[in-house]
């Protein structure tokens, strides 16, 4: 048995059907971790969740923003934006077992490696969280996601404030910064404070911040951590840290990563995508809070 992590397809469900092909994938064989961002931006977001989901137990997706925004904009705490590119699953016979489906998939993943820890997500941890940390507050989520105030969660998700962790948060404050980190945080100061207009390299750290995996003394930094999000990032393969959005959307490639038994044995498999959205892009989802429609 292998087990794959892709990183964000973003509605490019050619470019994974062909990965897929490549990397010879068996429901019956192998484990497929997506790291999130299954949809928008690209042109087959209802193809994309459709596969996934037929490969029912061989496959699971750790929620990513764009992810969180269609159940937003399908719950109406958000309107379809003129980038999105979701409507086609919106008007799908099958939207509600589809964003049924989505809203059950987890915030976070762990598995066992036999040199350590391998902890899957879509953006960032903050540097105050321990992996029991960040798991508890995956599931925390997780069990807000799937059960009746849904709909509330949605419609105060959005926002960039409070940009800091704290254990004294509650609410939709508290869930808010989950959220953010999880599913956003690229840079963040040595205190934890995330910020949110950076969306180039790593190289492009504003001032009196740096990239989540590099702030000294993260808790999590025994860890290795498996992400996407951060198409300018690019592909990063070191001891603690995969980084696996290479940009197919926007005309790289898409990635697939095949993990053996130790951190260190891995495996890249990539596709170039057939399509890119169009030359210049920003590859951000606007986040900040608005009128609610």
């Amino acid at each position: 048995m292998a087990l794959y992590l892709i990183g964000d397809v973003q509605g490019c469900d050619e470019a994974l059907a062909r990965l897929l092909d490549d990397i010879a994938f068996s429901p019956s064989r192998d484990q497929l971790v997506l790291l999130g961002d299954l949809v928008n931006r690209g042109p087959d977001s209802l193809a994309v969740l459709r596969r996934v989901q037929r490969l029912d137990g061989a496959a699971q997706s750790v929620l990513g923003n764009h992810d969180l925004h269609l159940l937003g904009v399908a719950q109406g705490a958000r309107k379809n934006g003129r980038k999105d590119t979701l409507a086609e699953v919106l008007a799908a016979p099958d939207r509600e077992a589809l964003l049924d489906w989505l809203r059950r998939q987890p915030m976070a993943l762990h598995r066992e490696l036999a040199d350590g820890e391998l902890l899957m997500l879509h953006a960032g941890v903050l540097p105050q969280w321990s992996l029991a940390d960040t798991l508890a507050l995956a599931a925390e989520l997780e069990s807000v996601l799937r059960g009746p105030a849904l709909t509330e969660f949605l419609q105060t998700m959005y926002g960039n404030e409070p940009a800091q962790w704290s254990d004294s948060l509650t609410g939709s404050a508290r869930l808010r910064v989950i959220v953010n980190a999880l599913t956003r945080l690229r840079f963040c100061s040595a205190e934890g404070v995330m910020e949110f207009e950076a969306k180039d390299g790593a190289g492009a750290a504003p001032e009196g911040f740096m990239p989540w995996f590099d702030v000294p003394g993260r808790r999590t930094a025994g860890v290795t951590i498996a992400c996407g999000h951060w198409s300018t990032l690019g592909w990063v393969s070191r001891p603690d840290l995969i980084s696996a959005d290479t940009g197919c959307v926007w005309g790289g490639c898409l990635s697939a990563v095949r993990m053996g038994a130790t951190s260190a044995d891995r495996e890249l498999i990539q596709v170039r995508c057939a399509q890119a959205q169009k030359p210049g892009r920003t590859a951000s989802l606007s986040w900040a809070a608005a009128p609610r429609p």
